[in-house]
């Protein structure tokens, strides 16, 4: 089985103090960091670019694990790699206006881990075609654009399918999830597949980040 990874969203960090808390969860045993690109077009807010995750880069050894909630990914993907960025997920919904398969390629000739992901409303058919093509799949349990969401427990039949396929195609693809994740809801996601675990709130507002990190884990 593999080792279940946990990746707190800086989105929900005190960005006054985005060093310390970038030190703290790696120090309290983070694998990765998140980082929630949003534009206000493809999601109605908007967060930060690829400006904030070159100084993360410069903050951490651990990959930078970016989420890019925008239209025209492909457009703007050389600035987040050159920024060091190590996965980059894209959205395969026509509203993100890019074409999937290319940006997928672009992303993998650029030395990066490609990665996919769907709205909840989104059916897991539109992700088939490509999932060939990719390094990691994300299972969005909310929809994305705000933190503090709710976990949708229904998304959990799209992480089952996607686990089907991975243990049939490729055993090394990581299924990632994201939104409204907390120990409990953690359990339910590792339990249908999961093994990487996208947490904000759960992590960044718990007064103790090492502990938080474990209970997410399961340990």
């Amino acid at each position: 089985m593999q080792r279940v990874l946990i990746a707190p969203s800086i989105l929900a960090a005190d960005f006054s103090r985005l060093a310390d808390e970038v030190c703290q969860v790696e120090e309290a045993g983070a694998d990765w960091i998140h980082c929630d690109i949003m534009d206000g077009h493809f999601v109605d807010n908007i967060s930060f670019g690829p400006g904030i995750v070159a100084t993360v880069r410069k903050l951490t050894n651990l990959p930078l694990d970016v989420h890019l909630m925008i239209q025209h990914a492909d457009h703007y993907l050389p600035r987040f790699i050159d920024a060091g960025a190590n996965s980059i997920t894209i959205h395969v919904e026509p509203e993100a206006k890019h074409n999937v398969g290319k940006t997928l390629q672009q992303i993998r000739d650029a030395g990066c881990h490609a990665g996919l992901t769907l709205n909840p409303a989104t059916p897991f058919a539109l992700l088939e075609p490509f999932l060939h093509q990719l390094d990691l799949l994300l299972i969005m349990t909310v929809h994305p654009g705000f933190g503090g969401q709710s976990f949708r427990a229904e998304q959990m039949e799209k992480l089952r399918q996607a686990y089907d396929w991975k243990t049939k195609n490729n055993p090394n693809l990581d299924l990632e999830v994201d939104g409204g994740i907390n120990p409990e809801t953690a359990k339910i996601a590792i339990e249908n597949g999961a093994n990487v675990i996208v947490a904000g709130t759960s992590i960044f507002k718990s007064k103790d980040y090492a502990a938080e990190i474990r209970a997410l884990r399961g340990e």
